[in-house]
């Protein structure tokens, strides 16, 4: 008897989200510890020596990094495909995959959600107003301007849904939970595009999940979760004490 697979990490993280969405896309079961990076015990070190979300068990097989976990699912379970079939348009949806994975999580996630939800409510600093304000006015908008010019005026962008539809989509949800939208007036593609990936079965069976747990610390996190009817894991590798570190996955 085959049993599920196992993954590690937080429903708020755009990193697992995506991970999350390519499962329940793909049919697969799966139960989760959904922990924070930064209150990880030395367990969850030695599986993520990064200290780093998501991680993935399955089995003897334990795998880190969010693109590396969908390509090893798309390679495991090829349907449906999620990466397209043209070879140049897969290696621009790995692109674009990358570009979210990086550039989106260092202007939404990094400098606004962090800086205005995990710094302030998870180890009471103080949110460092003046990189906010850059992000919101200067860096947010580059590149929004530059996924404008690459993105359809309808559909997804390859035709069919893709790793690069639901990259996007990931990273504009969680800046949500600090109250940031797309301007659809000066950006239409990407508003319509997030708004259509944000709309789809998996991301709205998720975002249920995560409006569960949202602004509730920590420590009943987990309860609030189960109690919604996550999939969770028997035991966890949280801890009580948060501690800083680099939980990009």
């Amino acid at each position: 008897m085959s049993h599920p697979l196992t993954i590690i990490g937080n429903y708020v993280s755009p990193y697992v989200r995506k991970v999350l969405v390519c499962l329940d896309l793909k049919g697969i079961d799966y139960v989760i510890d959904p922990i924070a990076p930064f209150i990880g015990n030395d367990d969850f070190t030695r599986l993520s020596p990064l200290r780093r979300v998501p991680v993935l068990i399955d089995g003897a097989l334990v795998l880190n990094d969010s693109s590396v976990i969908c390509q090893y699912l798309e390679d495991k379970h090829p349907t449906p495909s999620l990466y397209p079939a043209d070879i140049g348009d897969r290696a621009k949806a790995r692109w674009l995959e990358e570009y979210a994975d990086t550039h989106l999580a260092d202007v939404l996630v990094w400098r606004l959600f962090y800086q205005l939800a995990i710094r302030r409510h998870v180890f009471g600093e103080t949110t460092d107003e003046r990189v906010v304000q850059r992000a919101r006015e200067v860096e947010i908008p580059a590149a929004l301007d530059y996924l404008e010019t690459q993105l359809p005026a309808d559909g997804f962008i390859f035709g069919d849904l893709s790793i690069a539809d639901i990259s996007i989509a990931c990273y504009f949800r969680t800046a949500s939970f600090v109250r940031y939208a797309v301007d659809a007036e000066r950006w239409p593609r990407v508003a319509a595009l997030v708004q259509r990936v944000q709309g789809l079965p998996s991301f709205q069976k998720l975002a249920r999940l995560e409006d569960s747990m949202l602004r509730i610390p920590l420590a009943q996190q987990r309860d609030a979760l189960a109690a919604a009817g996550a999939p969770l894991t028997r035991e966890t590798m949280g801890c009580d004490t948060p501690q800083h570190g680099l939980p990009r996955g």
